[in-house]
């Protein structure tokens, strides 16, 4: 399998590097996460350069490009930084072409170009994390308009995004029927909790109430009844994401920590000499070359259809536990200089631990990997 960009990949990653130098982010990013804000400026910056809309057909104005330039894009920007976790909202664009009516797709793509958050799936609830069938969010239908109850958590974007995807259960049915609505948040109804994070600060995270938000037929997002069935779709893209986010951060941290190593000296020599702090480094670049072939590897299987569950949760769960060892052992190098700061490295942990739950938790990608292992031998 050759991993070899073409031509146009490389000038996909060329242009994000330019953009990466152009400027010192670092700053911005570290206010954005202290004060909890979007980046906005920097993803209108990636916005400029096409990067919001790079996975869209051509006859809708995007570029085709494919998973496996936009693991190139996602390596590069988070070598270099970015936090490429305040971007899941890009293959939102082909959902709802997929999934949406005219009238919700004008305004999703609106926002095209613009930098700001679009939409996020609400889905979890206080009684319902991994175990989607027991959400009790409902929808009700009477005098041709569709009433929506419920409590969602932990939803991601919420605070800004103009729009969510709302799963809930039809409260007329006897047997558990789940359809999404595409809910405008400035309805009546609707109030927002915002909740303090570890981590993953750039985004906001927030309890949903829904008291009796009017809503209309035209709000149904996709078919009745297929809420749980389009989501279990989704997760997979999600699960890849989060997996290419986590190994761009341990990249930036090993190579934050190998520059810092060979310069700070104890003992009259550089750390990076000494056999404790090679091994670390040893087992380190390990992890890094596992978790890009395995990401590449999915990516092009992404790209030619044959991508599976059990692939995406093995590299969701590879990439979190693994990059979370990688930027472990970075902060043990830099150690004061990586505790006692504002080093990005200090973020980065913060921010991966977070995404061995977000997502879906590491243990439910055990199961989907083992489930989808076991099924080949069937």
């Amino acid at each position: 399998m050759d991993f070899k960009l073409t031509e146009e990949q490389e000038l996909f990653v060329a242009g994000v590097r330019e953009l990466m130098t152009r400027e010192n982010w670092e700053p911005y990013f570290a206010e954005c996460d202290v004060k909890h804000e979007y980046p906005l400026r920097w993803v209108k910056a990636l916005a400029d350069l096409g990067i919001d809309t790079m996975l869209l057909p051509e006859e809708h104005g995007g570029m085709n490009a494919g998973m496996v330039a936009l693991t190139a894009i996602w390596e590069e920007l988070g070598r270099l930084g970015g936090p490429t976790y305040v971007l899941y909202q890009l293959p939102g664009f082909n959902t709802i072409l997929r999934e949406g009516t005219q009238e919700q797709i004008d305004k999703i793509f609106a926002l095209r170009g613009t930098g700001r958050q679009m939409w996020n799936s609400a889905i979890t609830e206080p009684g319902a994390g991994s175990d989607v069938g027991s959400l009790q969010t409902s929808y009700t239908r009477k005098n041709g308009k569709v009433s929506l109850n419920g409590h969602k958590c932990f939803i991601t974007s919420s605070l800004h995004a103009p729009y969510l995807v709302v799963m809930a259960r039809d409260a007329a049915s006897e047997k558990p029927v789940f359809s999404e609505w595409f809910v405008d948040m400035s309805l009546p109804g609707i109030k927002l909790n915002p909740l303090e994070k570890l981590g993953l600060r750039m985004d906001s995270c927030c309890e949903v109430i829904f008291d009796n938000v009017e809503l209309e037929e035209k709000d149904l997002f996709g078919k009745a009844g297929n809420g749980f069935n389009r989501v279990k779709e989704e997760f997979d893209a999600e699960r890849f994401l989060v997996a290419c986010t986590n190994y761009g951060a341990a990249y930036c941290a090993f190579e934050d920590a190998a520059k810092y190593a060979n310069q700070r000296v104890q003992f009259g020599e550089a750390i990076g000499r000494t056999q404790l702090i090679q091994e670390k480094f040893a087992h380190m670049a390990i992890h890094l070359n596992s978790m890009k072939n395995m990401l590449y590897e999915c990516a092009w299987k992404c790209d030619q259809g044959t991508m599976t569950s059990g692939d995406a949760a093995m590299c969701k769960y590879y990439c979190a536990n693994a990059s979370f060892a990688v930027i472990d052992s970075a902060m043990q190098v830099l150690a004061g200089i990586g505790i006692a700061s504002n080093h990005r490295v200090n973020r980065f942990w913060r921010d991966v631990r977070v995404d061995r739950v977000s997502g879906g938790t590491d243990e439910m990608q055990i199961l989907t990997l083992g489930r989808a292992v076991l099924k080949k031998y069937r």
